[in-house]
């Protein structure tokens, strides 16, 4: 029986869900951010050399690419008929990490010399090696269009918008595995990670403390705030899932983000995060130049801490309290009020223990599902599980004493009928902090604590009773 034609297979949005050059940008700009700006003078040596540039610095991990499972499988059966060729306009390094990771192929074709296998260039090679009409191909995009007119058979696997607009243009074409199921805006959606702009709702907080029927109007620029913080939260968090790649497919959890798991294009991302940053700071010159100025703060401080701090123990725990606390005085420059020194140290304390809650939960974590020993992006190891217990808890503690200080306060008495209601919300505060630590230890906190606290429904009681006593306080 005579062996079947060569089946040759492209890498990038084929065989994987991703781009294996910008991954490589990615983890170049990841450990080297400065060379970033030599990325234009290597365009002038043409794609193939701008290529062999970034592969000259990187090492590609083949190993943690987002690999179209179905398509390797039906690859697997294919090579009992023929040989299954990888052929790539990814530099050579790159497409020989992937052949010798998944030990499949009978033979590599990639970018190599001056020359970018891509497009007409492939449907050369391809033609010169195996004649036309020699070999089966599968593609995905609009540039394999001249390969697949000279292939045997075009076999599309997760075909791009561009495709499937001219599949009038394969008269040979048949579907291949794609495998990722995901819709398109539902990744874009999930990359957003609205479920953390819970936290943005602490830029409400200024406004609960003074509101009265004179500060209703102060309502519209704190949602605004609101939503312009989310805009600017969600491009820090892009940022954060295009450099944490690696680290992010190594994690239990986090591989099933949609930048790590391929389903939302890396370009993409890149697109977004500037188009979150303009509609944000726009919305924000609405509200006042001082709002801007604390966003600007924020931005900065959050491209700080995904480069660099959150590597440092213990210094990215106080960076994320701080966050947190920022977000307070955001709400309070939206309605130029002067948030009190009280409401600042007891956030900064709760916060911290929430902060540190969530290392220690992802320890807890980690521990259970592999034998990692240290977080994958973090400097924290399983040892130091008692240090953040400690830690945590301490600064909740402190968060209660501050309130129960505040409580005795002059401001207190001034504003309240009855101060001494508010006692009552010491003990709930207190009950809370200790729920975090005993839920964290038993493994029961699996998103950020401030999310989980707004999904529990004793955390939920306990924010409303305690809401319930300073009105009652205030009012009675």
């Amino acid at each position: 029986m005579a062996a079947a034609p060569p089946l040759v297979v492209d890498l990038d949005g084929t065989l994987i869900y991703s781009d294996s050059l910008l991954e490589g940008c990615m983890q170049l700009w990841r450990s080297e951010p400065f060379r970033i700006a030599f990325l234009p003078f290597w365009l002038l040596r043409g794609r193939a050399g701008f290529k062999a540039e970034i592969a000259n610095r990187v090492s590609l991990d083949a190993s943690l690419l987002p690999y179209n499972q179905p398509l390797i499988e039906h690859l697997r059966e294919q090579r009992r008929h023929g040989p299954v060729v990888l052929c790539t306009a990814a530099d050579h390094r790159f497409a020989q990490a992937v052949a010798d990771h998944l030990n499949l192929f009978d033979d590599v074709m990639a970018t190599a010399g001056a020359v970018n296998l891509k497009g007409h260039n492939k449907a050369h090679a391809l033609v010169a090696r195996y004649g036309k009409g020699g070999f089966d191909y599968a593609g995905n995009d609009t540039p394999d269009l001249a390969v697949f007119a000279q292939a045997r058979r075009a076999i599309t696997v997760n075909p791009s918008a561009a495709l499937k607009r001219r599949f009038a243009e394969v008269h040979n074409r048949e579907d291949g595995p794609s495998g990722n199921s995901e819709s398109p805006w539902f990744a874009h959606w999930r990359a957003l990670r609205p479920y953390q702009w819970v936290k943005n709702l602490l830029v409400y907080v200024p406004l609960l403390a003074v509101f009265n029927r004179s500060k209703a109007s102060a309502l519209i620029p704190a949602t605004i705030a609101f939503v312009a913080f989310c805009m600017i939260a969600s491009s820090v968090y892009l940022l954060n899932d295009l450099l944490d790649l690696r680290s992010d497919r190594l994690h239990p959890r986090k591989r099933t983000r949609p930048l790590a798991a391929g389903s939302l294009p890396i370009v993409n991302g890149l697109l977004l995060i500037p188009l979150l940053l303009l509609g944000g700071f726009a919305l924000a010159v609405s509200v006042s130049w001082l709002f801007v100025g604390v966003m600007a703060g924020y931005l900065l401080l959050t491209v700080g801490y995904t480069f660099w701090l959150k590597r440092v123990p213990l210094l990215d725990t106080l960076m994320l309290a701080g966050l947190y606390t920022l977000r307070i005085l955001a709400g309070a420059a939206a309605i130029s009020v002067v948030p009190s020194v009280w409401l600042l140290s007891f956030s900064m304390f709760l916060f911290l223990s929430l902060a540190l809650a969530k290392r220690h939960s992802e320890l807890m974590e980690l521990q259970a599902s592999v034998t990692a020993e240290s977080i994958p992006g973090r400097e924290y190891r399983a040892g130091d599980l008692m240090v953040l217990i400690s830690q945590g808890s301490a600064s909740g503690y402190s968060a209660v004493l501050v309130l129960a200080l505040y409580i005795d306060s002059d401001a207190v008495r001034a504003q309240y009928r009855h101060p001494e209601i508010i006692w009552l919300i010491c003990p709930l505060v207190l009950y809370w902090i200790n729920k975090l630590w005993l839920n964290s230890q038993r493994r029961e906190i699996y998103d950020e604590p401030i999310v989980w606290a707004m999904r529990n429904r004793v955390s939920r009681g306990i924010a409303l009773v305690s809401v319930l006593l300073l009105l009652v306080a205030r009012w009675l």
